[in-house]
């Protein structure tokens, strides 16, 4: 179902030229369909902020629910910004004040990258947990994402993420383990998903504070969890929403830090995701970069294009099934909060009601 172009957002424009149907505003209010409005508190970098902009609000466009769905992108000011990220987001970007009075369905938060081992001092704490205790009880549902489900489980359950060995990067298949649970409707059994971290909260610490594993990994850990409830939080661990080039965007990132001397070693391949073929591709182009560093040499081009090329996307149908359960969740859910009005008996509250 559509996406509504509301303001001048330039992912707007940039799915509708890809193929996904987005209306104008002035289309919009003349269809008879239900709306929802979500939030989308994007903490991402810069490097990765209009990119995971698109990505999010792809899924929600993919969406097949009977509903126009109003995405408000939002920040935090406490996150360091370059200029050209301080003009998108003030161009473009809400303000939460606004959104909290205007009022929310559901909220999507994402990662971010941090520079504290604790959390909880990190300069963007307290304004996320404002965010996140107004969430509470005020939109049906909120879809966290990597370091926002680390961060929303040690608000709510006191949960501390561990610090690994080595950054878990790349492509792992996973098993659903409560099938039955509404949000794996129609979503295959196994399927794969990235993650690309180096912090992890464990399927023990989850179910022990109560919340139940939906997904997991034997060599990732846990990739989706759920509030008790079934559907107040919904927490990925991983990161289902990323293109098919997010990891090699990534590696990329590294290569370079390598040779600008900000990292020690230079980086491994994520795993699982680079063909044979890509692999030997990436190597060549490191040899070539080592001489060209050694010789005091610009560094040659990186391969985009050939690598590209050659990577695959073999998660995307799966997070967006997912993700489209969710948004159907939500639609019943805020459906209920308004019958309740005209139909004594319904309880919104009651989680058994949004299965079937």
């Amino acid at each position: 179902m559509p996406l509504v172009a509301h303001n001048d957002l330039p992912t707007f424009k940039l799915l509708q030229s890809g193929g996904e149907l987005v209306l104008s505003l002035d289309r919009a209010t003349r269809q008879d369909i239900r709306e929802l409005h979500i939030g989308f508190l994007n903490m991402m970098p810069d490097a990765a902020l209009t990119a995971t902009e698109q990505q999010f609000i792809r899924f929600v466009g993919a969406s097949n629910q009977i509903a126009q769905f109003y995405v408000y992108p939002f920040s935090l000011p406490e996150l360091n910004r370059g200029e050209k990220a301080e003009a998108h987001i003030k161009e473009h970007y809400f303000n939460f004040e606004d959104l909290a009075s205007q009022g929310l369905d559901a909220l999507i938060i994402t990662g971010a990258n941090v520079t504290n081992p604790d959390l909880e001092r990190e300069d963007f704490w307290d304004p996320l947990m404002e965010v996140v205790s107004w969430a509470e009880n005020n939109v049906a549902s909120v879809l966290c994402s990597c370091l926002a489900t680390h961060a929303v489980v040690k608000h709510h359950h006191g949960i501390s993420r561990s610090r690994m060995a080595t950054k878990k990067w790349g492509v792992f298949s996973h098993k659903i383990s409560q099938p039955g649970h509404p949000l794996m409707r129609d979503v295959n059994t196994r399927f794969d998903a990235p993650h690309s971290r180096y912090n992890e909260v464990t399927k023990a610490q989850l179910e022990d504070a109560g919340l139940v594993v939906l997904v997991e990994s034997d060599d990732a850990g846990v990739h989706l969890a759920v509030s008790p409830d079934l559907l107040r939080i919904v927490y990925f661990q991983g990161h289902p929403e990323y293109d098919a080039i997010s990891l090699l965007k990534e590696y990329k990132r590294e290569v370079i830090r390598f040779f600008k001397g900000e990292r020690e070693h230079g980086p491994r391949y994520p795993e699982n995701y680079f063909s044979p073929q890509a692999g030997e591709v990436a190597k060549q182009y490191f040899h070539r970069a080592e001489k060209a560093a050694a010789r005091g040499a610009d560094l040659p081009p990186f391969p985009d294009a050939e690598l590209e090329a050659l990577v695959d996307n073999t998660w995307g149908d799966t997070g967006k099934a997912i993700v489209n359960n969710w948004l159907g969740l939500v639609y019943r859910l805020t459906n209920l909060d308004r019958k309740e009005q005209f139909m004594p008996g319904v309880d919104p509250d009651d989680p058994l009601q949004l299965k079937g």
